[in-house]
């Protein structure tokens, strides 16, 4: 356990997550920050901020100003001085470097695509994320091949100018071991599915009267596992949102049929028939124990066989899922994987860092000591990451959107790599904040991005017979949103 005695409550955050990447395997708690507002700020001098971290064996600290001759420091420049500060002495301290550096946010990509705006050359750029952020060489690079990519796809339309529109389904055949989205089992909750998709069908009447929401540039049903549904209801659903929604402008049209062993050729059909162009078909790993311990249903060659399927019903936009740092594999677990994915040749492959998410079984597995074969090292989650690169690339799929998440092993990122012209519209309008998002169904975020670059978020309640209970009220909070 790391106790950190911090003087300015509202660094927190960013101070947690970069000590959290310097020792993951770490408990780290803020004393006198916990459940109150006491900010413990005795040992502070007036115009300093004071960190001290306590480590098993020693302490380190460090003090900041929150002046600088006589002048105040803006905040966003304090935060970014005291994150160098800490990240120089822990680099000294630990010995070891992180690929992102001081970047603690999600989205790293917005600072290559900001250079891009304001019209600075590659070097100036590269130059920036490695000397203000201590972003490694490969990673600055990659950040801004993906800026470049992205920019090309977002000028085909004024994307900001219109929505995306997100359709949740939060039923799955399993829940796997790693996951903490809403997700119901399909079987225990299958008499729940009629009363969900009436719900819906409630949004999606509201969402038809809407003012200047006539026509989505992308339409994105995910989950949970969309293809959990019966075919009838699945047919029933997309009627619905046909009948109600005008989808003749779209981009894009996404159904995740995720988990192969909710794929059938008869639902494969149906989509079809409503014009959805791009599916994800998602493995996770290609090996069988791995899939049989994160609780996972389906087979490696039930894989083969619904990709197999999805090709020969015409789909030419198939996505593949993999997730590396899965308890018990190691870099030649992860090639395997690669190996077979390549003799699919998917139109899309997004590479996942294995992140521990709180409300996730595998989360209290680790919290209770029982080591489910998680600690792969950060040296050979580079090498896993490395790998699914270089297998991408010579798939001839190219990175296009990027995003990283809390707790993620080995401090990386989870990439989307695609064939040109196929890239996921969706993803880089949801990752990047480029127009609004409205979100229907159960744990959906809707997303306004306003004019000036103001972004509010509303979230729908988790609990699947909350949020049966409270669908007008849900409705209510996006039509004041969004009206």
């Amino acid at each position: 356990m790391i106790q950190v005695r911090l003087s300015d409550k509202s660094f927190q955050y960013d101070i947690h997550s970069l000590i959290k990447a310097f020792y993951p395997r770490e408990e780290i708690i803020f004393p006198g920050f916990e459940g109150n507002d006491n900010e413990d700020s005795s040992e502070a001098e007036p115009d300093e901020i004071h960190i001290e971290i306590n480590l098993p064996d020693h302490s380190l600290s460090l003090n900041l100003p929150y002046r600088e001759d006589g002048l105040q420091i803006d905040r966003k420049s304090l935060k970014s001085d005291l994150k160098r500060e800490l990240y120089d002495l822990l680099e000294n301290e630990t010995g070891k470097s992180l690929p992102w550096g001081t970047l603690t946010g999600i989205r790293p990509v917005k600072l290559s695509s900001q250079g891009l705006i304001d019209g600075k050359s590659d070097a100036d750029i590269l130059a920036f994320l490695k000397s203000f952020y201590y972003i490694s060489d490969k990673k600055a690079k990659l950040s801004l091949e993906i800026a470049k990519r992205e920019a090309k796809v977002l000028s085909k339309r004024a994307f900001h100018k219109g929505y995306s529109l997100y359709i949740n389904i939060p039923f799955c055949p399993t829940t796997c071991l790693y996951c903490s989205f809403a997700s119901y089992s399909i079987q225990k909750f299958k008499a729940w599915t009629q009363d969900y998709l009436r719900a819906l069908s409630k949004e999606i009447d509201f969402l038809s009267k809407l003012k200047g929401f006539e026509s989505p540039d992308t339409v994105y049903i995910g989950g949970g596992t969309p293809t959990a549904l019966s075919a009838k209801e699945l047919e029933g659903l997309l009627t619905e949102l046909d009948s109600k929604i005008d989808l003749s402008n779209l981009s894009e049209f996404t159904v995740e049929a995720g988990r192969p062993d909710s794929i059938t050729p008869e639902k494969l059909a149906i989509l079809k028939k409503f014009s959805v162009d791009r599916i994800s078909v998602n493995p996770q790993t290609m090996l069988n124990r791995t899939l049989k311990l994160i609780g996972r249903q389906h087979t490696a060659e039930d894989t083969m066989r619904a990709f197999n399927e999805a090709r020969t019903a015409g789909f030419d936009n198939i996505n593949m899922d993999i997730i590396l740092g899965l308890p018990g594999e190691g870099l030649d677990d992860v090639k395997y994987t690669l190996e077979k994915i390549s003799g699919m040749q998917p139109d899309d492959l997004t590479v996942h860092s294995l992140a521990l998410k709180r409300g996730s079984a595998l989360k209290a597995l680790a919290v209770e000591g029982e080591n489910p074969g998680i600690e792969t090292s950060t040296a050979e989650m580079e090498g896993c990451m490395a790998a699914a690169s270089d297998s991408a690339r010579e798939m001839g799929l190219f990175p296009y959107y990027l995003y990283r998440q809390k707790n993620i092993a080995g401090n990386l990122e989870n990439t989307g790599f695609s064939k040109p012209e196929k890239e996921g519209i969706y993803n880089i309008l949801m990752i990047e904040d480029v127009g609004s998002i409205m979100a229907l169904g159960a744990g959906a975020i809707s997303k306004r991005v306003f004019p000036d670059g103001q972004i509010r978020r509303i979230d729908a309640v988790k609990d699947l017979k909350l949020y049966l209970e409270q669908v007008d009220q849900m409705i209510d909070r996006k039509r004041l949103l969004f009206e």
